[in-house]
């Protein structure tokens, strides 16, 4: 028994424990999968009654390997579900290669009889194949934003680290799982469970779905200047289009040569070099998660010439985008 202390008074009314029917695809994402049915079990423990319950589907029925190499046994195939389940797919690394023909249709089967449908971590990719995410506002993890966009503009994305709109849920990986849980578990049974659900897992600051899942850019760069974060906030919402190191310098009341000291004396590089790093890692996202062309890619990213794009990529990993986007698909090919 649990000290009185710890216990938390609800209804007695015997309602039926709310289902969870969890995904999982290949190479998902341990962490999100994990905060989530850990979040669902410290409930039923606090309220000493279940609450909760949940199943563990997975294409084939057998055994589905996450990217950290543990397999999990999951308890069935992609069978017909009750119409009052709530359906999470956990995605992970290489979410477009885990997203066959047969789970698409498994899951617009499934929304079509009125399930609310989720995606942890990266498997919103998979509801917006799916269409499930048409008109919807979403989220996914931040690494997976610049591919999103361009396959879905359909979908509205966001930065929030959980959406729920309607009966569609997205959450943006790691442990915005365990904020999700705590907002369901909140509506569900009040404020105070999912608080006292928050303290068993020694997690300080609920998020809400207001909050943002990246670090602030001083917080992500190490360093507290506020024109410099200022300035390489406007670098990276400037990709397609990059501002001279001149203009960058002016709209913060800086000379050239003072921000390229600035660069210099926190970050050991000129404003060109990061700049361009902030480029390239854009444009090495759009090839691994799209099918855009490599030229495509260059324009997004603010290169005029292929050539140049090119040169400038195999400067900074050592191999081209040619090589980068047929090496992503034979991965993806030897997953099929």
């Amino acid at each position: 028994m649990l000290p009185t202390r710890q216990r938390v008074a609800l209804d007695d009314t015997p309602d039926r424990p709310r289902r969870f029917v969890f995904v999982l695809l290949p190479n998902f994402t341990m962490l999100c999968f994990c905060a989530a049915v850990e979040a669902l079990r410290i409930a039923n423990r606090m309220a000493e009654r279940q609450l909760y319950d949940w199943t563990i589907l997975g294409e084939g029925g057998t055994e589905i390997a996450a990217s950290a190499g543990v397999s999990f046994r999951v308890e069935d195939d992609l069978i017909e579900l009750a119409r009052d389940d709530t359906v999470l797919i956990c995605g992970g690394i290489d979410v477009q290669a885990a997203t066959g023909k047969r789970l698409l249709n498994w899951m617009r089967r499934e929304a079509r009889r009125g399930l609310v449908m989720g995606g942890l971590c990266t498997a919103a990719h998979s509801l917006a194949v799916a269409g499930l995410l048409d008109g919807k506002r979403a989220t996914i993890h931040w690494e997976n934003h610049d591919g999103f966009i361009e396959d879905f503009p359909d979908v509205e994305l966001t930065k929030s680290i959980f959406v729920i709109d309607g009966n569609r849920i997205t959450t943006a990986g790691g442990t915005a799982s365990v904020d999700l849980m705590l907002k369901i578990i909140a509506d569900d049974h009040g404020e105070e469970l999912a608080s006292t659900v928050a303290d068993q897992l020694i997690y300080n600051s609920i998020r809400t779905d207001q909050d943002t899942q990246r670090l602030s850019v001083p917080t992500r760069i190490g360093v507290r200047h506020p024109k410099l974060s200022r300035v390489i906030q406007t670098m990276e919402q400037n990709i397609e289009e990059p501002i001279s190191p001149s203009i960058l310098a002016q709209q913060v009341g800086m000379s050239t040569r003072q921000l390229e000291r600035l660069f210099r004396r926190y970050l050991n590089r000129s404003p060109k070099r990061y700049y361009m790093g902030l480029r390239l890692q854009k444009a090495r996202n759009l090839l691994m998660q799209t099918d855009m062309s490599v030229i495509n890619v260059a324009l997004a990213c603010g290169f005029a010439s292929p050539s140049h794009f090119s040169k400038c990529y195999r400067a900074h990993y050592r191999t081209t985008p040619y090589r980068e986007r047929g090496a992503q698909g034979a991965r993806m090919m030897g997953q099929a």
